[in-house]
């Protein structure tokens, strides 16, 4: 059996594995069900399925290719998140269960009104669509590659990859349309744990072929000079500090202040089961992310044993071995379902809460006296039209073509969660008011003046910004909000 047979059999043996789960749990239906999940989730299963839903398909591809840029470092930012996660636990889940919110964008109207809230909203959709989009992509380009590789630098490319990447987002939607939530959640944790396992197979299938045992392994990956985790040089983007502080904001934006990460908690059944379910997913995150940067150090020592040049991307590296041959033909099937499963945990939570935040923060519809059924209708069509944004978003994400998403990622959310941090901030930090109507001006005028710091600072103070980007877009965000604030009635 050829590699695209095999490749072939794996994705529909997991796509077939996924629609008797989603029929299973798909009897639930309704709002309640597809919004909320009944409020009725057991904690440790939204807290595992998370864990997939956050490593996600590029994790999987770019973590372990960003060791030969930056070795380890990124470890500096995970343990950064740690400490996130805890503020996500401890600050912001008892607001969002005491108000009972189904989108917590919902806090921003209540505290300073309906523009507010309704920019808060847009800007969620603009980082979830374009930083899901981006995860998304990685994975196509890849499954395109081995499904269909005679069409690589065909005149016919683009519009195959279109097709590969349509396919995808047509099988996401089968079996998130039902019940939305309270099918994710149980889908969820089951890619989580295909994941795991694929992980941690690929590295013993890489150790193999380099006739490591378990100690050899370990030795290996601390002596590479690709294993430094601290960088203390000040001017550096890795610098420890900037790096572990940026880790805890950037949690506290795309998990804390993200509807998709939120709706996941807000379906267990009590305020003390979504703690306990956020501490011990944040504790899962760092060993998670050393396991796949030490899968990149040992395919990296693989390259250099076997005299392969090194891929000019590290989004290639894991491909361009298992394309090469050089982990053997049946690492596919491990290979393919940890993208999979990553690239659909990630996918499917995404289009969920874009179409509850749509329906709920834009179109209102829980709260306009419609019938049941009406309201399904709407929620079905927003749920299609969040589908087709999602392929439009990725085939421009093509355009662009950038060799390392998941830093592309980041960078993208220090523009667009930065107004979310400084809205949300003002509104707990400090018992004013503000004029409602000129928070869209501020939310927009901030990432602009960060773009333009971000490309001016080079020259003018020889210093480039990393992802304390997002720091100072929320801090500049919160600053226009105090000159547009006033006492509250």
């Amino acid at each position: 059996m050829n590699t695209t047979m095999l490749m072939t059999a794996t994705l529909v043996f997991y796509f077939l594995l996924l629609m008797w789960l989603s029929r299973r749990s798909g009897r639930q239906k309704g709002n309640d069900a597809f919004f909320r999940g009944g409020r009725q989730s057991p904690w440790w299963m939204v807290g595992f399925g998370m864990i997939g839903a956050s490593i996600s398909g590029v994790s999987f591809i770019s973590v372990p290719g960003w060791v030969s840029t930056t070795g380890m470092t990124y470890l500096q930012m995970c343990a950064g998140f740690f400490f996130g996660y805890l503020a996500v636990a401890f600050l912001l889940l008892p607001l969002y269960y005491r108000l009972r919110l189904t989108s917590i964008y919902t806090y921003l109207g209540n505290r300073f009104g309906r523009c507010s809230h309704r920019t808060g909203a847009l800007f969620f959709l603009l980082s979830k669509l374009t930083g899901a989009a981006a995860r998304l992509y990685v994975v196509c380009l890849v499954l395109q590659q081995f499904l269909l590789p005679h069409t690589i630098g065909t005149g016919a490319d683009g519009l195959y990859f279109g097709l590969t990447s349509a396919g995808i987002l047509l099988l996401i939607w089968l079996y998130t349309r039902r019940s939305g939530i309270f099918t994710i959640v149980r889908t969820d944790a089951l890619q989580t744990a295909c994941l795991l396992l694929m992980v941690i197979i690929m590295t013993v299938i890489a150790a193999g072929r380099l006739e490591l045992d378990a100690g050899g392994m370990v030795r290996t990956i601390a002596g590479s000079p690709l294993s430094r985790v601290f960088e203390w040089d000040t001017g550096s983007p890795q610098n420890f500090w900037r790096q572990f502080v940026s880790g805890i904001f950037v949690v506290i934006v795309m998990t804390g202040l993200d509807q998709d990460m939120m709706q996941k908690n807000l379906t267990c059944r009590s305020l003390r089961e979504a703690q306990k379910n956020m501490c011990a997913y944040g504790a899962c995150f760092l060993p998670v992310n050393l396991l796949l940067l030490a899968l990149g150090i040992l395919l990296y020592t693989l390259c250099s044993q076997s005299g392969m040049p090194q891929p000019a991307g590290g989004d290639t590296l894991l491909p361009s071995l298992v394309a090469g041959g050089e982990l053997g033909t049946l690492v596919i099937i491990p290979f393919t379902l940890g993208i999979v499963t990553a690239a659909f945990s990630s996918a499917d939570s995404a289009l969920t809460a874009l179409t509850t935040s749509c329906c709920v923060d834009l179109l209102n519809v829980e709260q306009r006296g419609l019938t049941p059924e009406r309201q399904a209708t709407i929620r079905q069509r927003v749920h299609i039209a969040m589908t087709a944004g999602f392929l439009i978003c990725i085939l421009l994400f093509r355009l662009a073509n950038d060799t390392n998403v998941i830093n592309a990622i980041y960078v993208m959310a220090s523009y667009t969660y930065g107004p979310l941090l400084g809205l949300y901030a003002f509104g707990l930090l400090t018992h004013r008011g503000i004029r409602d109507k000129w928070v869209p001006a501020v939310a927009i005028t901030s990432p602009v003046v960060c773009a333009l710091l971000d490309h001016f600072a080079p020259l003018w103070w020889n210093y480039t910004f990393g992802y304390e980007l997002l720091m100072l877009n929320g801090l500049l965000t919160f600053a226009g909000l105090a000159v547009l604030s006033k006492k509250r009635k």
